[in-house]
Parts: C-alpha cells; structure tokens; sequence
C-alpha cells in the first residue's frame, strides 16, 4: 500500500511540475518598460498590432513595428526628425525569461550593435 502512495505521489509530482515552453508571441502586444541605465533612459513602450509608442522623460515616438518571426522585428519612425530616425531599427530577440526578454538592436545598416532588456509590465 505504502508503494502505491509513493508511486502516486512521485506521478503527481512529475505531472506538476511540467514547464511550459518559453514564446515571445507574449510580446507582440502589451506595456513593457526598458530601465534606465545601460546606454538607455527609463522608456515606457506600449504595443498594439502594428504601432509603438515610446514614452521618454521629455518626448514620446510613434514607431511602426514589423515582425519576420517570433524573434526578429524591425521599428520604423513614423515621423521621423532627423536623418538618423528614418534608419530602420533591426532588433533581434537574444534571450527570453517569463516577462522579459534580451535584444540586440542595429539602427540602419549600422555595425554597432546595442544590447537591452525589455520588461512586461501588463498586457
């Protein structure tokens, strides 16, 4: 009898602590937040379909946003101001976490390459 409890115990033990699959579909859409420091400002992004808006301390951008898969997008300025802003930004999904995750970005054809982190803050 003691086995059978065991043998139970130890299925059930298995069966709950079965991880999910990390998907960076999750951050298609929704608020998320890269912190200030590392060469970044504290910016509030929020997603939704096709559009990005970036909130800074002192000015907000409108960006258009388009995947090629779950880990590779790629931002455009809507309005751009200056030269450098109508340069695409190739980013690239390096590293994923339960709500985060780790890019590199490339603005243009450019061979500097930034590294971040960007935090979901809600849906």
């Amino acid at each position: 009898m003691k086995k059978i409890v065991l043998i139970i115990a130890v299925f059930t033990l298995i069966l709950s602590c079965k991880n999910e699959p990390l998907d960076a579909d999750r951050f298609k859409s929704g608020t998320f937040e890269i912190p200030e420091g590392k060469g970044y400002e504290k910016t509030i992004i929020i997603r939704q379909d096709s559009i990005q808006i970036e909130k800074y301390v002192d000015r907000i951008d409108t960006l258009s946003i388009s995947w090629k898969n779950n880990f590779n997008y790629t931002l455009k300025m809507i309005n751009p101001k200056t030269a450098i802003d109508e340069d695409p930004i190739h980013v690239k999904i390096t590293n994923l976490e339960k709500n985060s995750y780790e890019f590199e970005a490339v603005i243009g054809f450019s061979n500097y390459v930034q590294k971040g982190e960007i935090i979901k803050t809600s849906k």
